[in-house]
This record gives structure tokens, C-alpha cells and sequence, in this order.
């Protein structure tokens, strides 16, 4: 058992469906808030319960080379360890393939996927972690398994990230659980102007069977999947898109 305290970490936790589970999650344990401007995430600490509780992780993801340094010398000097890491930063660029250059690849694949894979190989080394790890969240998206026009890196990236989820289901099992939440049309500040469109809403309403989504129903997921109540649940998708993906519906 280790004496050092035990954090929840969770990346892109400055806004959207990041802020809303690290609110939910507040109040039941320890938060390592993650993100890139510090402004947003001292907003997110302060919606928590017990702001003092939480650390706050300023970084940029697309540093991918100094991911590992940041995240060992966070846990270090804070005598922290992760049992639990939910992978919610995402990046979204949308771009016809003719335009797109190699830096806009690297960049969704760096914040979307490789970070993830440097965060959690950092945590499953002994020295950093004490092999406290026990479940893994990757926020995802139902794109990784449908395709739309000018999403090809987003659907990539997804699709990538939901691949690994599989993959490390079988490797860490049976002490890691490792799913991903795939959410379909969520409000955030990310989608704003997509729902500023009366088109786009129109469309919303008759694909949604039950509506758009809200940030706490992707946490409200979390919540669950991270609690001992999915304690035989690894390696899935759990879609939560309002019935979107059973659709089939013509207008």
C-alpha cells in the first residue's frame, strides 16, 4: 500500500466534458486537473468540491517529447500517485484531405492519441507510479466509427485511440481496466458553433432520438465505468449518443 496520496487524473478538464467530470468526480476524489491555460483550469478547480483537494497539470499536449518529464515531476513533487486516468483532451480540425500538411497530422495525433500513450506508459513504470493504476478512461467519440466529411484526422485519431483501448484491455488486465466513452453530439463551448446553426439543429433533432447531449451525461458514464459497480467491464465502447448511431431513420 503506498503512503502516497491517491489522484484521479484527467486531461482537457479546463472546459466542456472534461470540467463537467471533474466536477462530478470532485467530490468523491482527489483530482489532477489537466490543461492548457491556467486561467480555465483555476475556473474548473474552483467548480470543485474542496478546491484545495486538487492539483492543477498545466501543459500542452502537442509538447509530446516533454510529456513524460511533466508528468513525473508533477507526481514526484506533489508525493502523488494516479489510480485512475481519463483521457478527455481532444482536438478537432476539419479539413478536406487535399489541404491537409503533415504539422495539422502530427498535431491532432500528438494531443487526440500519443499523449495518451506517453501518459500511460509513464504510469505503469514503478519508480513514477508504485503500480497504482487500476482503471483507464478514454474519452472517444462515435466518429471512430463512422466517417463525415472533412473529419478525416478527428476519425483517425478516434479510431486510434479506441484501437489502443482494446489492446491495453488485454495487456493490463486483470489489475487495469481500460474502456473508452464514445459521446455523440455533446453542448460545449467546442460545438458552439455548430448549434449557433439552425440547420445543424433541425439535423440534431430528427438523427438524436433523445436530443443532444449534455456534458454530465458523457461524466455520468465516467462515474460509472470508473466505480466498482463496472468492476467486469474492460475493453468496450460504451456509446452514449442519445440513440444517433441506431438511427437509421429517413428524413
Amino acid at each position: 500500500m503506498t503512503s502516497r496520496k491517491l489522484y484521479t487524473l484527467i486531461t482537457g478538464s479546463s472546459s466542456g466534458i472534461g470540467r463537467a467530470i471533474a466536477i462530478l468526480l470532485s467530490a468523491q476524489r482527489n483530482l489532477i486537473i489537466h490543461g492548457r491555460d491556467l486561467e480555465r483550469l483555476e475556473s474548473t478547480r474552483n467548480q470543485c468540491q474542496d478546491p484545495v483537494r486538487h492539483l492543477i497539470w498545466q501543459f500542452d499536449l502537442k509538447n509530446i517529447e516533454q510529456l513524460a518529464d511533466s508528468v513525473t515531476a508533477l507526481l514526484s513533487e506533489n508525493e502523488a500517485c494516479v489510480d485512475c486516468c481519463i483521457h478527455c483532451a481532444g482536438m478537432v480540425t476539419i479539413l478536406p484531405m487535399r489541404t491537409i500538411n503533415h504539422k495539422t497530422v502530427q498535431d491532432i495525433l500528438n494531443v487526440n492519441v500519443l499523449s495518451a500513450i506517453e501518459i500511460i506508459s509513464t504510469l505503469l513504470k514503478k519508480k513514477v507510479n508504485d503500480q497504482q493504476l487500476r482503471s483507464i478512461i478514454f474519452i472517444s467519440s462515435i466518429w471512430s466509427n463512422f466517417g463525415a466529411r472533412g473529419y478525416s484526422l478527428y476519425c483517425t485519431s478516434k479510431g486510434a485511440l479506441d484501437s489502443l483501448m482494446r489492446a491495453l484491455a488485454v495487456e493490463l488486465a486483470p489489475d487495469i481496466r481500460v474502456n473508452s466513452v464514445l459521446p455523440g453530439a455533446v453542448k460545449t463551448a467546442m460545438a458552439e458553433q455548430g448549434f449557433s446553426d439552425p440547420v445543424i439543429v433541425e439535423n440534431l433533432k430528427h438523427d438524436y432520438l433523445l436530443g443532444p447531449g449534455e456534458a454530465n451525461d458523457i461524466a455520468y458514464a465516467v462515474e460509472f465505468l470508473i466505480s466498482e459497480k463496472a468492476r467486469w467491464i474492460t475493453g468496450q465502447q460504451i456509446i452514449v449518443d442519445g440513440g444517433r448511431t441506431i438511427n437509421m431513420s429517413l428524413k
